[in-house]
């Protein structure tokens, strides 16, 4: 039986290991051994260094880590704009993905977005086309809210798109407190 995952908030330290996972789970060959992978949507990177230093130090907001045995499985952002929660900066190591690490880690954040800063909603992008993972999020509570958002053609911290079609599409979940769910995970130290 492997050891409990252990979840931490990420810190500067954690920056080049943060890009390599996110990368690995979304871009490239590597990406491929996991179900997450945009490799035939978009080339480039998922984030540049800039970009997570920001939001490392962004206020209201976390970079949670789950680990085990010191070793880094995924990571997940939550954070508060405006009173509602959004999730982000999900990634899972490809060839952890299915082992219930990705669910932890939203729960987790939900969490802390519900519990923690008591924030009503908890809401996400993803990319429109990615119907398997829309309905990943589907099962877990998230529904459509039918908000499109424009993808930042051009933008290079967005990656190179391969297509002309991507947009974004808003999901969204109550956190109130008869839809939530009872923590089992122990909480992450900030």
């Amino acid at each position: 039986m492997p050891l409990p995952l252990i979840f931490r908030a990420a810190t500067l330290d954690d920056r080049d290991a943060l890009i390599a996972l996110v990368t690995s789970a979304y871009r490239g060959e590597a990406s491929r051994a996991g179900w997450t992978t945009e490799a035939d949507l978009l080339d480039g990177p998922r984030i540049v260094p800039e970009v997570l230093e920001h939001e490392l130090r962004r206020l209201r907001s976390v970079v949670l880590i789950a680990e085990r045995e010191g070793t880094m499985l995924g990571c997940a952002q939550v954070c508060d704009e405006g009173g509602t929660g959004h999730f982000g900066m999900f990634a899972v190591d490809p060839r952890q993905q299915g082992a219930g690490i990705g669910d932890a880690l939203l729960h987790e954040c939900e969490r802390i977005a519900g519990e923690d800063w008591r924030l009503p909603v908890m809401r996400m992008t993803v990319i429109d086309v990615r119907d398997e993972l829309i309905a990943w999020y589907e099962r877990r509570g998230y529904r459509r809210t039918g908000l499109k958002k424009p993808f930042p053609y051009g933008d290079a911290r967005f990656g190179a798109p391969k297509r002309e079609d991507l947009r974004f599409e808003v999901l969204e979940k109550s956190l109130s407190p008869q839809s939530a769910i009872p923590s089992l995970l122990p909480q992450v130290s900030r």
